[in-house]
């Protein structure tokens, strides 16, 4: 079975290798584990990309250790579509958590196994350049535009970066970016093979409260609907969004995974199955997944659960696997 494994991952590592994948990691991933297992498996995950000639890229949130600090505070957490609201304490406190632990955590645990990881945050080097969003939410900002050459510069040298989300705009003035956004931006600007969210649920439901109706592979379209008609909402709704942005703006899938489960980016990577939600662009995409999967069958690979029915009919899109 050992073999099998190893023989089942060889044309993913063909597949992947020299491309860019950018994984959103956050707060949210550790919980029902301990931060340290979670976090060590986390870290193993990524260094094995990084070994077969993929070029990882880490963008951290820390939502639940931001309002941790909050509370210790006496601050009050509030929060308006899924955003927080950041006044000018709020968004020190934020900067605080993102560039002073989570930031070190993440480099520390990667770099156990080597010389990989580098933190920055998007203040740094104007990696990430913002402007207000709206005044109801004080210092949370929107993306302008990200500096490419920083991370460029690092992935040539064989670096891993971890970016806290901090940014700023002309004046220095520093803002709370959602992470979920910023990940699919960098994504966008990097020209990422693939987006990862890791989050504390298995994937998008058509229906909330129905764990069997886990949607497997979407559109970007009928996501639309789902946002629409309620099913997403919340904080889910800027990962959501940040997914479809990114598949219509030529990052090639976009995934929801558990951040609980152990070697979930290997899972989805390496694996015929995959796991959790992957999101493209239209149909033309869904289809080219799946003539992916009939050439890995012409290696001898199983992939009858990589989205290929057994009388070789196209899936419909809600439904099947990904790779």
């Amino acid at each position: 079975m050992r073999a099998e494994t190893l023989v089942e991952a060889l044309p993913y590592i063909r597949r992947f290798s020299g491309k860019t994948v950018v994984v959103k990691y956050g707060g949210n991933a550790l919980a029902g584990t301990s931060e340290h297992d979670a976090l060590a498996l986390f870290a193993e995950d990524i260094v094995m990309m990084r070994l077969v000639g993929m070029r990882p890229v880490v963008v951290h949130g820390g939502g639940p250790q931001i309002s941790a600090l909050m509370a210790r505070l006496g601050k009050t957490a509030e929060f308006v579509d899924g955003l927080r609201v950041t006044d000018a304490e709020t968004v020190g406190i934020a900067r605080m958590v993102l560039k002073g632990q989570v930031n070190p955590q993440i480099v520390a645990a990667i770099n156990v196994h080597g010389k990989y990881a580098v933190g920055v945050s998007g203040v740094d080097g104007g990696l990430i350049r913002a402007e207000a969003r709206d005044e109801r939410l004080g210092y949370v900002g929107d993306v302008t535009e990200i500096n490419t050459e920083i991370l460029d510069g690092l992935l040539d040298h064989e670096f891993i970066p971890v970016i806290a989300t901090i940014g700023s705009d002309a004046t220095g003035q520093a803002y709370n970016i959602n992470a979920d956004t910023v990940a699919g931006r960098i994504a966008e600007a990097l020209g990422a093979e693939k987006l990862v969210y890791l989050t504390d649920i298995e994937g998008l439901r058509s229906q909330v409260d129905d764990a069997g109706s886990l949607i497997r592979q979407t559109t970007a379209d009928r996501l639309d609907g789902l946002i629409a008609d309620g099913t997403i909402a919340g904080g889910m709704i800027p990962k959501v969004t940040s997914c479809q942005q990114a598949v219509r703006s030529g990052v090639r899938r976009a995934h929801i995974l558990d951040g609980r489960v152990a070697h979930v980016l290997l899972l989805e990577l390496f694996t015929d199955e995959g796991i959790g939600t992957m999101v493209v662009a239209d149909q033309a995409a869904l289809d080219e997944h799946l003539a992916e999967t009939k050439a890995a069958s012409a290696l001898g690979l199983d992939t009858t659960s990589a989205g290929a029915d057994t009388d070789g009919t196209t899936p419909s899109p809600i439904g099947g696997t990904d790779s």
